[in-house]
Order: structure tokens, then C-alpha cells, then sequence
């Protein structure tokens, strides 16, 4: 017998509902990574500063945290043991935004909300500074950082 059905399968196309939700859940998944994403940076230019501290730089990026500077500041009046204090403490801080951005991507709300906050206490540095700058970018951070928690809850 031979089969006379050369046609090749029918493909169901998706209902027209089924591609805009598709996109949807794309575009709060990279936004959400992005968020979390936010953290690394914090995290990375903190350690860059760090770094630069230790080689007696006098420059910082305006992104990272401004209590590294702070207790950077306070240890150089101390000595070499101040300054090995310092880039302890500095990499425990930047270790601690680096653990945000690993929950945040994992999908923790606590993770946000907690480097947020703390972020935003941090700004208070530059607030206090004058350093409008700094402000502005903390603020920026913070934005996108706030936009990955909300794409986060819509997910949900």
C-alpha cells in the first residue's frame, strides 16, 4: 500500500495572545537580571576602588559605595594595620553586594529590598559630601535596581 499523504504536518500557529505574553515575560526576565545586575557593578567598582586605595590613587568611581571611602579615610591615618583593616571590611562590603545580585537574580525579594536600602543609606555619604554626582548616580542605581524588583513581583 502506499501512503498518498505527502503533505507535510500541519503546524498550529499559537493564539495571537500566546507571542504578546511570550515577549512580556522576556522583557521582565532581562529586566529583572538587569536589577540584579546592578548589584555586580556596585559590587566590582567598589573593589576597583578598593584597589586604588591600595596603590594611593586620590580618584574613586562614583558608583561604588561611598562607606569604602569612608572607612578607607578613616585607616590611612592608622598605618599599614589601618590599611589592611580597611580593604577587609572593604571586601566583606563588596562581597555582601556581590551575595545581593547573586539572590536578586535567584529571585529573592529580600535581596532587593535589603540592597536597596542599604544603597540608599549609603547615599547619605554623598548627600552629606555634597556630592551631587555621587547622588545622582546612587539614584540612578537605584532606579534600575527598583525596576528589576518590580519586574520580579510581576513574574511572580
Amino acid at each position: 500500500m502506499e501512503n498518498h499523504n505527502n503533505r507535510a504536518p500541519s503546524v498550529t500557529p499559537a493564539p495571537p495572545g500566546d507571542s504578546g505574553q511570550i515577549e512580556q515575560k522576556l522583557k521582565l526576565e532581562n529586566q529583572l537580571k538587569s536589577g540584579a545586575g546592578w548589584f555586580y557593578w556596585i559590587a566590582g567598582l567598589s573593589l576597583v576602588n578598593t584597589i586604588i586605595f591600595i596603590f594611593g590613587g586620590k580618584w574613586n568611581f562614583i558608583m561604588g559605595l561611598g562607606i569604602t571611602q569612608v572607612v578607607d579615610a578613616v585607616a590611612v591615618p592608622m598605618g599599614q594595620g589601618g590599611k589592611i583593616a580597611a580593604v577587609i571590611i572593604d571586601l566583606l562590603l563588596a562581597g555582601m553586594f556581590a551575595g545581593f545580585g547573586v539572590m536578586a537574580a535567584k529571585r529573592n525579594t529580600w535581596a532587593f529590598i535589603t540592597g536597596m536600602v542599604i544603597y540608599a543609606l549609603d547615599s547619605i555619604i554623598f548627600i552629606m559630601g555634597g556630592d551631587f554626582l555621587g547622588i545622582a548616580f546612587h539614584a540612578l542605581a537605584l532606579w534600575f535596581i527598583f525596576g528589576g524588583l518590580k519586574a520580579h513581583r510581576q513574574l511572580k
